[in-house]
């Protein structure tokens, strides 16, 4: 019979404060509590994250979030098995903030500490909501990152493709500040799309000329700015309509890029005859139902099993973290008080990293 873990998880890579308890025994694993403290407002103003406000909003919240989530779980920290953090990538002062908070209770508790990638506890949310097996394909698609990866144990993922600029979340906030919408930019955006006409404006479809799984999404905000400075030298400003049909012109390019990509990365997926072929996506740009729609139809196409977590688990989380270190507990992965704090961390330590840089720094 499998041993029962305990794992207390901590995350602070970008805007999100969070943590969570996650236990599991021979079967599914159970998430006994999930607190995330957002940061919406603090940085709502600036139109985008801003690294210093996150990383002070982090160190003054994360112990009261650890506090939270213990009581929520009615756990102590003798029936904790160990604790495990996000220590990288993501945002320096923020991913430090978290790691000095693990380390402290490492040390205090005797714990042991277990360092995780913030893209491994993305990818490995299937397993923690499905039990999917391995292989499975991934698309991580969020804020900072986009990626395809094969999944093929813990800590064994092949890279795939990924993106070389913009990542679609970022596209996505930026596409609502040229717009005048609020941030994040995502559901903005998306929630205006649903008044507009996806075919009134045709926007660029990038890198679709090429035949790898690369992606790119720096070049179709441009093209959405000048759509839109178009629109007002012609009118003089911009009407709801307008604005909508911008907005449904964009996601949907978002969409066919998407699907179109993840058609390529399957066909390279589905050469290792897996047993249960399973496209999963993850991040936070997976709750985007127009996105989640195009993937499921690529997967039918393809004979393949769409799965995506639920909406709470797409965006930052501390649950994600805490099963990767479930995953890498039970694999014997320890560190130490010396576990360091990473800007950038590839999950392939293989491939060669991808040109550009988002706001989470150069692809991994």
């Amino acid at each position: 019979m499998a041993q029962v873990i305990t794992i207390l998880g901590l995350e602070s890579s970008c805007d999100d404060t969070a943590a969570a308890v996650v236990r599991q025994g021979e079967g599914a694993a159970e998430i006994l509590s999930s607190v995330v403290y957002g940061q919406i407002e603090l940085h709502s103003a600036f139109g985008g994250v801003v690294p210093e406000l996150a990383a002070r909003a982090h160190a003054e919240k994360i112990d009261l979030c650890v506090a939270e989530a213990m009581e929520r779980a009615g756990v102590s920290f003798t029936d904790l098995d160990a604790v495990a953090v996000t220590a990288g990538p993501g945002l320096i002062g923020g991913v430090l903030s978290g790691v000095m908070c693990a380390k402290g209770i490492a040390a205090a508790t005797g714990l042991p500490l277990i360092g995780v990638n913030h893209l491994a506890g993305h990818a490995l949310t299937p397993r923690l909501t499905d039990g999917a097996a391995f292989p499975y394909l991934m698309l991580l698609v969020s804020g900072g990152h986009c990626q395809y990866l094969i999944v093929r144990g813990p800590e064994d993922f092949t890279r795939l493709g990924g993106t070389i600029d913009d990542a679609p979340g970022e596209a996505f906030d930026k596409a609502a500040r040229l717009l005048g919408l609020p941030q994040p930019g995502g559901p903005s955006v998306e929630a205006e799309a649903k008044a507009g006409d996806p075919k009134h404006f045709r926007f660029p479809r990038p890198l679709l000329d090429r035949d790898d799984c690369n992606l790119s999404f720096s070049g179709l905000k441009t093209a959405l700015m000048r759509a839109r400075d178009q629109i007002v030298a012609e009118k003089g400003g911009l009407t709801r309509a307008d604005r909508a049909n911008l907005c449904a012109g964009f996601q949907q390019a978002i969409v066919d890029v998407l699907a179109e990509k993840t058609r390529r990365a399957l066909r390279i997926y589905l050469g290792d005859n897996p047993a249960e072929p399973l496209l999963a996506v993850a991040g936070g740009v997976a709750a985007n139902t127009a996105i989640r729609a195009g993937l499921e139809t690529v997967c039918e196409e393809a004979g393949a099993t769409f799965t995506a977590p639920p909406l709470k688990l797409c965006t930052d989380n501390a649950a994600m973290i805490a099963y990767a270190g479930i995953e890498r507990f039970r694999a014997g992965a320890r560190d130490d008080l010396n576990l360091a704090a990473r800007p950038r961390w590839p999950l392939d330590k293989t491939s060669p990293s991808l040109i550009g840089g988002g706001k989470k720094g150069a692809k991994a």
